[in-house]
């Protein structure tokens, strides 16, 4: 059996609480959905936190104790304490992995990884959604068809400012003529990133069993990271004490 994926499932979970529309869909907050079919794989342990958690729930031991951490935000981007913002981005660089779900594009820890804006356009009309498959060899897409398809969700349309990915792996399709850059992988020293676009607020986009098998692959991908060798500043020895 392979070794067990600690997940640490972050969420603002302040929609649930404050806008009926979500609280219909997500009443235990969305992050409990994640958390309970991840925890449904046999090789995946999930855990919850939140934002007003005592230090997010991102403490030092919960770091340490995550291979992968996933994250939901949208309303409180900017509460998001910065002395935690840069022990997750730490975590990620010595190998832990991150997923960054819909308007977590606009969080500190993604832009920080990224280094750009992440800035979109967005429409909110529960239009359906085609995101197609551009990487169909990738571990992420292991199980999914040509497409995934939403029947009703927020449009993001391009031109999304963030870096090209090391992996493009889905393409969005919108009924104006929108598309989007959906599903996009990054290497950051020793971790994995993974932004995948579904997930507004409003509509059971975690339910949908297509987006829980790309969830569960994408847990799966950056839960691989963990290299011995790590980013470090390094002085190497002058050639003539090296050995022969």
């Amino acid at each position: 059996m392979a070794d067990l994926i600690r997940v640490t499932v972050w969420n603002e979970f302040r929609h649930e609480k404050h806008l009926e529309a979500c609280k219909e869909i997500y009443p235990d907050g969305m992050h409990k959905v994640i958390a309970d079919f991840l925890s449904a794989e046999p090789d995946i342990e999930a855990r919850l936190a939140a934002l007003d958690d005592p230090d997010h729930g991102l403490t030092d031991e919960v770091l340490e104790a995550t291979d992968v951490l996933t994250w939901w935000g949208h309303m409180a981007h900017e509460e998001v304490r910065d002395e935690i913002v840069d022990k997750v981005h730490a975590r990620v660089l010595d190998g832990m992995g991150l997923i960054c779900f819909h308007s977590a594009h606009f969080s500190k820890i993604f832009r920080k990884l990224v280094g750009a804006s992440a800035t979109l356009k967005w429409r909110e009309v529960g239009e359906k959604e085609r995101l197609w498959v551009v990487q169909p060899g990738h571990p992420i897409v292991k199980g999914i068809g040509e497409y995934v398809e939403l029947p009703h969700t927020e449009m993001y349309g391009e031109f999304f400012d963030v870096p090209q990915p090391d992996n493009l792996i889905f393409i969005s399709w919108f009924p104006g003529g929108e598309v989007f850059r959906s599903g996009l992988c990054y290497y950051r020293g020793c971790g994995k990133v993974f932004y995948f676009r579904p997930g507004h607020e409003t509509f059971p986009i975690f339910k949908d069993p297509q987006i829980q098998r790309v969830i569960i692959n994408a847990v799966r991908w950056a839960g691989q990271g963990g290299s011995t060798l790590k980013p470090r500043v390094s002085n190497p020895e002058p050639l003539d004490k090296l050995p022969d």
